[in-house]
């Protein structure tokens, strides 16, 4: 079992900006795919990014243009560099990697982000 841990998250202002790091205990090279998702206060888990194998990335409406995943496969790690901050943006981000051919599935413990106005 691929263990994942987040971090990086935080307070900041509108406008402002964090990144958040998901440090595998196994090789990102192994990846099918990592993503990013995120759940608010009352609502529902939903999609936030994703990274493939292949390197292609893909983002929710939401979120294009103002953030971006990224990954270092020397350290194992994914980011999520969030940018132009806006208060909606306020939840825990939690990480997720497919691997074996997508037969398997891993979930961070997540990390609280928060953005006042």
């Amino acid at each position: 079992q691929v263990r994942l841990v987040e971090s990086g998250g935080g307070l900041a202002q509108a406008g402002g900006s964090l990144r958040l790091s998901c440090a595998a205990s196994g090789s990102t090279l192994s990846f099918n795919a990592m993503n990013w998702y995120r759940q608010a206060p009352g609502k529902q888990r939903e999609f936030v990014a994703t990274l493939t194998s292949a390197g292609e990335t893909n983002y929710a409406d939401s979120v294009k243009g103002r953030f971006t995943i990224s990954r270092d496969n020397a350290k194992n790690t994914v980011y999520l560099q969030m940018n132009s901050l806006k208060p909606e943006d306020t939840a825990v981000y939690v990480c997720y990697a497919a691997y074996n051919n997508y037969r398997l599935t891993s979930w961070g413990q997540g990390t609280q982000v928060t953005v006042s106005s």
